[in-house]
Order: structure tokens, then sequence, then C-alpha cells
């Protein structure tokens, strides 16, 4: 047991992490997507519009899936290892990549896209997305919601304070939306069933998310790592639940 467990850690501390594309986890890992299907509505929204904004596109992969995009189609990205991985994909395909800061404001001028999506974003800065939207022109994402995937987060972490735990809320995303300006259209969420196979795929996981587990590392956590690894072989998986909502806002 110690050198698969010693393997298995190995080979996922070394793997790649840049880009958005869980791709690695195929076979390793498991989550239950939302019943909406974000990429398919997106897609629909693109090919009605005449100048939309990804915002935190990631390595575009989403974003690259889209069927037709409109005549101006831009995303920002703030991390180098993605817009680098964004650029490649994306320019081909007629999309402008913009670095940015990971902070406010957004590079561009008021009233200047039709559409404004996401998928994921770390933090959606509302009122940016207010200024940068024409009128009538909407805001259409995927979040991730509260206490995501906090099973495995916990496991590390030990229990989070409520105020953590709370993060992300759908309700406060909304009161949030609305002070800047915006209409809220639609809000659903959904918590989804995570399942880890090994505990290579947890090691990935922390590696690419690192914000869910801030400090971790192979050697500090080595104990836990250990542990799970046992639970994992007994039970054939870690199970955890993720948050997700989706959420339309308008500008009037």
């Amino acid at each position: 047991m110690s050198r698969e467990f010693e393997e298995l850690v190995a080979e996922a501390a070394a793997a790649p992490v840049d880009g958005w594309d869980f791709g690695w986890l195929d076979g390793r890992a498991n989550e239950q997507r939302p019943s909406w299907g974000y990429q398919r509505l997106m897609s629909a929204r693109l090919a009605k519009v005449d100048a939309a904004l990804d915002i935190q596109t990631g390595g575009g992969e989403v974003l690259a899936g889209a069927g037709e995009f409109p005549r101006l189609m831009a995303a920002t990205e703030s991390w180098p290892p993605n817009i680098a991985k964004a650029t490649q994909l994306l320019h081909p395909l007629g999309v402008v990549v913009v670095a940015n800061s990971a902070e406010p404001p957004l590079p561009f001028g008021d009233n200047a896209f039709d559409l404004v999506v996401s998928r994921h974003p770390v933090r959606p800065w509302w009122t940016e997305i207010a200024r940068v939207l024409r009128p009538s022109g909407a805001y259409l994402a995927q979040h991730v919601g509260p206490a995501s995937v906090f099973e495995l987060v916990e496991y590390f972490t030990g229990p989070q304070p409520p105020e953590v735990r709370r993060s992300r809320h759908p309700d406060d995303e909304r009161a949030a939306a609305e002070a800047a300006g915006l209409e809220i259209v639609e809000l659903r969420p959904e918590r989804l069933r995570v399942e880890f196979f090994d505990i290579g795929a947890v090691v990935y996981f922390l590696r690419k998310v690192p914000w869910m587990v801030p400090d971790f590392d192979v050697d500090r956590y080595a104990d836990t790592l250990r542990k799970m690894h046992s639970e994992i072989t007994a039970n054939g998986s870690f199970l955890a639940h993720s948050s997700r909502f989706l959420i339309e806002a308008r500008k009037p």
C-alpha cells in the first residue's frame, strides 16, 4: 500500500495544472453536472448578440466550445499560464484575449457589450459587469456556490466558521448584483455529487484549485493524505458535494 500511495501522489504532484481542463481526472474522479448545461446556454446566447465578453476564461476551454461567436468576442484572464493557453486556443477562432489584473476595473469602456459570460469566476465584479454592459445587456454565468466540496476541504483544514461556509451564497450574490443596478432574471442553485477514486485525484484537484486548501502541500499533509488513501482503498472513493448556481442578470 505504501508504494502505491507514493506512486499515486508523485504522479499527481508532477502533473501540469495550467488551464481549466480537468481531463487528467478522467476515470479517477467524477463530478455530477448541473442540469442546465451552461456551455449550451452560453453558446445559444453568443449566437444572438453583436459583442460579448467572457470574464476569467481560464485556458479558454469552455468558450472555445461555443458553436458561433458574435462579431466582437473578447475574453479576459489574469493568470499568466492561462493567458498563454487561452491565446493559443482562442486567437485562431477570432477571440481577442486580454490580459488583465486580478482586481477591478475591467479594461473596457462603458456600455461595451451586449452579453457578459463567465464560468466559475473567483469573484464577480458586479459594479464592473454593470458598467461594461449596454442597456438591456445580460450577464449569464455559472458560479461556484457556498461550501463547495467542503467535505474534502474540511478533511484537511478542520471545520470552517459559518461565515466561510456561507461565502458565495446565491442570496448574497443577488443582493450584490442588485446593488450594482442589475435585475436578476434567474437564480438556480444545485448541489452535486463529486467522487475521488484515488489519492492522486485528490492531490491533483487541490493543486488545480489552490484556494480550496491554500497551504496544501503533499509533504505538509502527508499523514492526512495517507489516511485518506486508506479510506479510499477501503470504501472505493471519497465522496463530496459541489455547489453550483446558474445566474442571469440584466441591465435595465
